[in-house]
């Protein structure tokens, strides 16, 4: 690839992908950077904002290249490399540091370290780092709080820490970045960035429609829901903007604030790659006029994979309605229930057949890793080997809660209606061959099943 070309023709397919530093203003941005494009002799190519930040160059105050979708290879890939992205973007390092993560993915943190800064240009710490300046940078920038208390729910030890990382990152100091008209309200509003096209009202459709009394609400328009983060819980609201999602944040606790866009960017998959998506599906005649009327379909996802591994259990074999009655009966407080707290409930708060009511049990007493950064195989197994849960079941929540971009759920009644729809294979068999043609997107196409119907 020409990624000189790209820069020079602003390129916003590219954001997120790579990042460019010019040699000659000590700067860093995004490919699709407004400003004039530098000499190409001047220019510096980088795989991470951190790379650059390492190398010495500031990001750019114009396009802010830290803000930018993350690259959509981590969520294809499944590698050490990929789930800790995912879990450094969800405030790991943050919490229980660079030992910590490594533990989770079992590997020592010299081995961790070798392999980021070998694919990335920097460490885990590195990595964490330059998100703090980000969170921090979105706190001065949209709430009224001191810049102490900026320092310290950014995830910085000091605010000495918090003045020099910020200098180094943006070149200047903290509150040369604040807004004038920033809020006074406790909200934080921000604008989640995609790459176009993003059929943003199917999804939020699809999360309304399924949505649960109490925890979440859709009026057509804004998804809302509560949150439970690592510091407290949180109150979102998402709608279509101009080029963006437009998020409303309400949070107990300033230092969920990256916890909770990860989450967000998560469920509304905002980092996938609608082109390669895209063109791999409308290259099948039975996707090609869906795909030219309904471009950028993503994957809803979610914000917790213990809840989703629960939406699923309960989600089998009745209707969306019907589940989301005896999910609405599982919450307390607005607030979807812990393992602990599931395991506490009276068998008479199920409102389930006593085998289902007793699956989920089983599915909190296991405590099978389903964060962002668990191994998908290994989930997957560990699914498999609880009573009760089947293939259908154990897909489902790798499509969901894990964010697997290439699952099908052939045997899905749902399933086969769309690809009777859209002139496929009805049998589950026939219908799994076929869809080895649209690999490594078979998520998409189920999504697309579905919306056939």
């Amino acid at each position: 690839m020409d990624l000189y070309r790209v820069i020079a023709g602003r390129d916003r397919r590219f954001d997120g992908d790579f990042w460019f530093g010019v040699t000659s203003t000590g700067i860093f941005c995004r490919p699709s950077c407004p400003a004039r494009t530098p000499k190409q002799q001047n220019v510096r190519y980088f795989p991470s904002p951190a790379a650059a930040a390492k190398a010495g160059f500031r990001a750019c105050r114009r396009c802010l290249p830290d803000a930018v979708p993350g690259s959509a290879r981590w969520d294809v890939r499944a590698d050490v490399t990929a789930r800790s992205i995912r879990l450094i973007a969800d405030g790991v390092v943050d919490r229980e540091g660079v030992p910590g993560l490594a533990s989770r993915l079992g590997y020592s943190e010299r081995q961790l370290h070798r392999l980021l800064t070998g694919e990335l240009g920097a460490g885990p710490l590195a990595l964490a780092r330059t998100q703090r300046a980000q969170t921090a940078r979105t706190l001065i920038e949209s709430t009224s709080l001191g810049l102490a208390e900026i320092a310290f729910a950014a995830g910085f030890g000091s605010v000495r820490q918090f003045n020099e990382t910020m200098h180094e990152v943006y070149g200047c100091p903290p509150s040369e970045l604040r807004r004038p008209s920033h809020s006074l309200s406790g909200e934080i509003r921000l604008k989640l960035a995609y790459r176009p096209p993003m059929d943003v009202a199917g999804l939020l459709r699809f999360l309304g429609d399924r949505a649960v009394a109490g925890v979440e609400t859709y009026d057509g328009t804004s998804y809302q829901r509560n949150l439970r983060l690592p510091h407290g819980r949180a109150e979102v609201a998402v709608q279509p903007g101009d080029g963006h999602v437009a998020a409303t944040l309400r949070l107990a606790d300033a230092r969920d604030l990256a916890p909770a866009v990860a989450r967000l960017r998560r469920l509304l998959d905002l980092d996938a790659d609608p082109d390669a998506i895209d063109t791999a599906l409308a290259a099948h005649p039975a996707f090609a006029a869906q795909v030219q009327a309904f471009p950028g379909v993503r994957v809803p996802r979610a914000v917790d994979g213990f809840e989703a591994a629960v939406r699923a259990v309960v989600g089998q074999q009745i209707s969306v309605a019907g589940a989301r009655t005896v999910l609405g009966r599982l919450c307390r407080d607005g607030l979807f229930p812990t393992p602990g707290e599931l395991l506490e409930l009276p068998d008479e708060a199920f409102a389930m057949p006593v085998r289902r009511r007793e699956t989920l049990r089983g599915l909190a007493r296991a405590e099978i890793d389903l964060s962002p950064g668990a191994d998908r195989e290994e989930a997957r197994a560990a699914l498999l080997a609880l009573p009760g849960i089947g293939p259908w079941t154990a897909d489902y929540v790798l499509m969901r809660a894990l964010g697997d971009p290439d699952v099908l759920l052939s045997t899905d009644l749902g399933t086969r209606h769309g690809a009777a729809a859209l002139g496929l294979p009805t049998e589950p068999g026939a219908l799994a061959a076929e869809a080895e043609r649209w690999r490594p997107w078979r998520s998409y196409a189920q999504l697309r099943l579905w919306r056939a119907i």
